[in-house]
């Protein structure tokens, strides 16, 4: 994601997964909420709408479910799912994430909770735009869900310190 963002050119920055668990025409939705006004940080969200267990096992929506849980709870916001793989953004507003970065440590093993916790800290308006999440149509995961799982807690209770256990 670092690495594509900063040969981006534009000043709209998109990621969508490669795996095409979402499909590349939901991404012009995700541009005119941004575009609008209406949000200032744009995550998708995959639980909101029922989907396959081919497309998320049932302990990746158990671990998304409470993630998310802790989330709404450290920043004070609902937030339905945190690693949805697609997000928006400006790019001002990442360069300033990235500017930042060294606040909540930089050790995310995915982007995800970098960049919530980033546009958080900057009070960027998050909005969660709902999608259709379908089973992957291209490769395999290689997620290690535990020791990333860890990571991505590790993180969060790092976080937790520097924003509600001052």
């Amino acid at each position: 994601m670092r690495l594509g963002f900063a040969e981006a050119s534009g000043e709209i920055l998109l990621i969508l997964d490669a795996d095409l668990t979402v499909p590349p025409e939901d991404l012009p939705h995700f541009v005119e909420v941004i575009t609008s006004g209406r949000g200032e940080f744009i995550n998708g969200s995959r639980l909101v709408y029922p989907r396959s267990r081919q497309a998320m096992p049932w302990i990746n929506t158990l671990a998304n479910k409470i993630f998310a849980q802790l989330f709404s709870f450290l920043l004070e916001q609902p937030l339905k799912d945190t690693l949805c793989g697609t997000k928006v953004l400006w790019r001002h507003d990442y360069e300033r994430i990235v500017a930042g970065r060294h606040y909540f440590g930089d050790f995310d093993p995915f982007g995800d909770f970098d960049l919530l916790f980033g546009a958080a800290k900057l009070n960027l308006h998050i909005v969660e735009v709902p999608i259709r999440y379908q089973p992957r149509r291209y490769g395999e995961s290689n997620i290690a869900h535990v020791k990333e799982g860890l990571v991505l807690l590790k993180m969060c209770l790092h976080a937790g310190r520097k924003l509600k256990f001052r």
